[in-house]
């Protein structure tokens, strides 16, 4: 699984942007959260999650956080 941080989370739109450690940057949207039973996420908090191919675009799938801060 791959691990990153949240850097944008808007909590209305239930959408975001996690940054990953080699500072790339994946897409997080409401499928994202829905299917780990995930509520919200925190600017900063750190996420493991599989990196999935969606239309030419990287998103996060299957997260699971690590830190609760």
């Amino acid at each position: 699984m791959a691990q990153g941080t949240i850097k944008e989370f808007d909590e209305e739109a239930r959408s975001g942007v996690l940054l990953l450690d080699d500072a790339s940057e994946v897409k997080i949207d409401a499928t994202s959260l829905e299917g780990a039973g995930i509520r919200t996420l925190r600017l900063g908090q750190r996420v493991k999650f599989v990196l999935a191919d969606e239309a030419g675009s990287k998103v996060a799938r299957s997260l699971r956080i690590v830190t609760f801060e």
